[in-house]
């Protein structure tokens, strides 16, 4: 089993074929664990969400959203603050900026779970999450127990600027939770932002890095090779949950393999296996990931 742990949100998102200069906004669920979690059960991997959220109308579609993927919810924790939302503007070529309402709701106030299922392989963690206090100290204490009791363990930062009020301090955290991380993926973005590189990050723990590179394709880092693959040429409608299927496919496509075991190959076939997923990804609005029969089967 995979547990995604970490927020869930609605996405805001215009209509571009509303008139005026006020576009409609349209709800999307989001967050990336959450399409993180979404993007596993579609693809038929055993998962589970751990998380907090609310009782409200939108968290409800949350957990519906959750259902109908066939996501495990026997570990989300309900409360009834209001959900946390993103307003997305999406650029020209498909990408996305937000801007967060988060104060007070309730994926902030999540509480460290006593023990996670027997019989977890994977335990994934990353953005807002881990930006937001109260919730971020339970969801680091978490990572760092599951990393103790030998859990493979996948961090995308997913960086949100905008939530991050000292840079400093963040790039310091991210650089503590190095060692109790099996596998770092992040952008390219996000790695000039958190500064460093990737043989300076796989020195401080992890055992592998991914690098998404947008329309160049995807980047492997290990201490013995460095693995690249095309990104899949589609026509995009927008980039919104793109990276968190990256998440799910390498997660789901590494099977029970621990990340050391790959080899260069092996590591090519995951990454092709990832790069079409998250282009699926992309040529619908919103975080909408692909299903199992839309792919090949995973490599792993």
């Amino acid at each position: 089993m995979i547990v995604v742990a970490g927020e869930s949100l609605i996405d805001l998102v215009a209509d571009g074929a509303a008139p005026g200069p006020l576009p409609a906004l349209v709800p999307r669920r989001g967050g990336g664990p959450y399409n993180t979690a979404v993007a596993l059960g579609r693809l038929g991997a055993e998962v589970g969400f751990c998380s907090r959220v609310s009782t409200d109308g939108f968290g409800e579609a949350l957990m519906d959203g959750l259902r109908e993927a066939g996501v495990g919810t026997g570990l989300v924790q309900r409360g009834p603050e209001p959900t946390t939302l993103a307003v997305a503007s999406v650029g020209a070529d498909g990408s996305a900026e937000y801007g967060f309402y988060v104060e007070g709701t309730a994926d902030r106030l999540f509480a460290l779970p006593e023990r996670l299922p027997e019989g977890v392989r994977a335990v994934a963690f990353g953005t807002c999450s881990l930006a937001l206090e109260p919730g971020a100290s339970a969801y680091e204490a978490l990572l760092r127990r599951e990393s103790g009791r030998g859990v493979l363990t996948l961090l995308d930062p997913n960086i949100r600027r905008g939530l991050i009020p000292d840079a400093a301090a963040y790039r310091a955290r991210f650089a503590s939770w190095l060692p109790y991380v099996s596998l770092l993926k992040l952008s390219e973005e996000d790695a000039a932002w958190l500064g460093g590189t990737p043989a300076q990050w796989l020195e401080r723990g992890p055992s592998a890095v991914v690098v998404t590179r947008g329309g160049a394709g995807l980047t492997v880092h290990t201490p013995t090779s460095e693995v690249s693959v095309p990104a899949v040429r589609v026509e995009v409608a927008d980039t919104i949950g793109a990276g968190d299927t990256v998440n799910a496919a390498l997660l789901h496509g590494l099977g029970d393999r621990p990340v050391p075991a790959l080899d260069a190959e092996a590591w090519s076939a995951l990454l092709t296996y990832a790069a079409g997923a998250a282009a699926l990804t992309c040529t619908r609005p919103g975080a909408e990931p692909p299903y199992a029969n839309e792919l090949p089967d995973p490599p792993g």
